[in-house]
């Protein structure tokens, strides 16, 4: 089962532009991801919009793409690096694993946990989740929840606490019921990836800004795998310096 890596990155973000290409320890973001995903899947592509992106990860010998600025999210992005992929590499995988290009401390082995997932022929997407142990996360409309059936597919992403739990105080909802947050790591069979970049978005996708609710409204299944490691992402410069001193933390 042939899977491949695509990192999605952009320089234009609004609240920390050009941070794929922030140094921590005198090394770009971009490389400190690509490098921990390249430990876990031997063909790993950086999809860019971004010559400046482009050109450092050439740099550091390693795989970009030039995709279109016009993409509204990292899915759609590579998707489009997917056709350039079969056409220019002449590789057609089976499997495609979307890696944040923000995540610099990524696990390879969270990489080949979302792999093992499609040994199951039946799963078309994947995602990690991981419980949620205190109440300021439950409540952290950034940290985007999730609720599963018993074969652990999502049901419902959203950025509230769910599910509410009827009579009890708020404060004690982690006691009487396990929580899980969803980590955006995703992977895709490749005739999945191809089918969820025609959908057009979805009042439920609008509603919560989250695209994997147009999937599960267009009729398709997420397995959620859940790990104990909560990677970190870097958003803001602020981040970064919690990444820069973190990084020194783990020599």
């Amino acid at each position: 089962m042939t899977q491949i890596g695509i990192i999605p990155a952009r320089f234009a973000s609004t609240r920390f532009p050009g941070k794929p290409l922030a140094k921590i320890e005198e090394t770009p973001m971009i490389e400190h991801v690509y490098r921990r995903a390249s430990q876990a899947l031997e063909k790993v592509f950086v999809a860019t919009d971004d010559k400046r992106i482009y050109n450092t990860v050439l740099e550091f010998n390693g795989e970009a793409i030039m995709t279109s600025p016009l993409h509204r999210s990292g899915t759609d992005r590579c998707a489009e690096a997917l056709n350039i992929i079969r056409e220019k590499y002449d590789i057609n995988p089976e499997i495609v694993i979307n890696i944040q290009g923000d995540e610099p401390f990524i696990k390879p082995e969270q990489i080949r946990q979302i792999g093992s997932c499609f040994d199951d022929e039946n799963v078309e997407i994947a995602s990690l989740i991981m419980k949620i142990k205190d109440w300021k996360s439950l409540n952290d409309p950034d940290k985007v929840k999730v609720i599963i059936n018993k074969e652990r597919y999502a049901l419902y992403f959203s950025r509230s606490a769910i599910p509410y739990v009827r009579n009890a105080d708020k404060e004690k909802w982690l006691s009487y019921h396990t929580f899980y947050k969803h980590l955006g790591i995703y992977g895709y069979r490749a005739e999945t990836l191809d089918r969820i970049s025609s959908l057009h978005p979805s009042s439920l996708e609008k509603a919560e800004a989250l695209e994997q609710n147009r999937w599960l409204e267009n009729g398709l299944s997420i397995k959620c795998s859940i790990t104990d490691w909560e990677s970190i992402g870097v958003d803001t410069p602020e981040d970064l310096e919690r990444a820069i001193k973190l990084m020194k933390t783990q020599k």
